[in-house]
């Protein structure tokens, strides 16, 4: 998380859901360290973070459920590969059909 925050600044809030993940006490101590919010949604409401939801959907099905993986490496390379093509060259809705970059760039 710090190469996020050092690359982009820190975020005044997290939305998260209630996986462990996000609730460990380690994440609650860092969040506080930094001066960030943590907002968790209702459990068992999903649409509270609809955006994040989306994202793991198209994760899913556009990477994971379409390769079979070779190794480690072959996966890293995979998700560097769809990540770069997600921030920097397709459209989102939620950001007036500009790309991630494009919409960092206008701000």
């Amino acid at each position: 998380m710090l190469s996020l925050v050092e690359c982009h600044d820190r975020p005044a809030q997290l939305r998260t859901d209630n996986g462990p993940e996000f609730i460990s006490a380690r994440l609650t101590e860092w969040c506080e360290a930094h001066g960030i919010v943590l907002h968790w949604i209702q459990p068992g409401k999903p649409t509270q973070n609809a955006y994040i939801e989306r994202f793991n959907g198209s994760f899913r099905r556009e990477l994971l459920d379409a390769h079979l993986f070779r190794s480690l490496a072959h996966v890293r390379q995979l998700v560097a590969d769809w990540m770069h093509d997600y921030n920097t060259q397709r459209p989102h809705q939620a950001l007036n059909f500009m790309t991630p970059l494009e919409f960092k760039q206008a701000a």
